[in-house]
């Protein structure tokens, strides 16, 4: 009996300490700056892809629209 109390008492006095060792850190935040960064690096891309090609990206919707629907 006197091996499980032991055995208890170590059991909770790590768990105390473990409370209190992650108690003190910070919650991780992420990289919210760089999902920022590359979410504005894309939309850059794609709008200096759209200026360049838009006309050929149109044109090559309609013809897949045009084949599908037949008209």
């Amino acid at each position: 009996m006197n091996t499980a109390r032991r055995l208890n008492e170590r059991i909770l006095r790590a768990m105390v300490a473990r409370t209190h060792l992650s108690a003190g850190r910070q919650p991780e935040r992420g990289d919210v700056p760089g999902w920022v960064l590359i979410t504005i690096m894309t939309a850059g891309l794609v709008t200096a892809l759209w200026k360049f090609a838009g006309p050929a990206l149109t044109n090559m919707f309609s013809t897949a629209i045009h084949s599908v629907t037949g008209g």
